[in-house]
């Protein structure tokens, strides 16, 4: 919960601040703000949880046998109340603010060319973005492990850089849901494409790392 709220609050608080779409340095600062965000919290609470911090990573991890289905849940239901919260704050902050439109305070997600091209670009970077996570911290990976939470968090940058223009990036339905309940409107009517798209990619993501992790030996 800790770690959703740090990642949501200075992720898509940066966006707002920034006015994320606005030029090219505002996208570029939004993709360094969330990668640093999960980089400081990976190395924060990553010995405690183990960072998912992302309801489609607890998902790819799941799938491979790394958590069990009960803390799964529980997992992604104290995602979702950090990124809630996260958006509660943000929203209080910028509501404060006269010089920032409400409508884009929360940071939500928005299909810029349809829904389905939203969908298709939500579900291939989640599976990349899973892909890394998952390969990152496997146990064939050995002393590099020491270096997951920066190649994750690099990763993660790079996704923001490409898919910003498209849908904003979400590949964490957690970090989605709870801006899009604070500005309502687009951002709720295609919130089922930030859910949806993340998980889809994600249980690729598992499938293609059960196919070419090396055995442990």
């Amino acid at each position: 919960m800790v770690g959703t709220f740090v990642l949501t609050l200075l992720g898509c608080g940066t966006a707002v601040s920034l006015g994320c779409g606005a030029d090219t340095s505002a996208i570029v600062g939004t993709a360094v703000a969330f990668g640093l965000s999960v980089i400081a919290m990976a190395y924060t609470i990553g010995g405690i949880s183990g960072c998912h911090i992302n309801p489609a990573i607890t998902l790819g991890v799941l799938l491979n046998g790394g958590i069990s289905a009960k803390d799964a849940c529980g997992y992604i239901i104290f995602q979702v109340i950090g990124a809630i919260i996260a958006a509660a704050v943000l929203f209080g902050i910028v509501s404060m603010d006269p010089a920032i439109v409400i409508t884009t305070a929360s940071g939500a997600n928005a299909c810029a060319y349809g829904t389905c091209n939203g969908l298709i670009v939500e579900i291939v970077l989640t599976f990349i973005f899973v892909l890394v996570v998952l390969g990152a911290t496997s146990k064939t990976n050995g002393a590099t492990n020491n270096f997951a939470g920066l190649a994750i968090g690099l990763s993660l940058i790079l996704i923001h850089l490409v898919g910003i223009h498209y849908t904003g990036t979400s590949v964490n339905p957690a970090r989605s849901i709870g801006p899009a309940l604070f500005e309502r409107g687009q951002a709720l009517a295609e919130l089922w494409v930030f859910i949806v798209g993340p998980f889809v990619g994600a249980a690729i993501a598992a499938l293609c790392w059960k196919v070419i992790a090396p055995c442990e030996k």
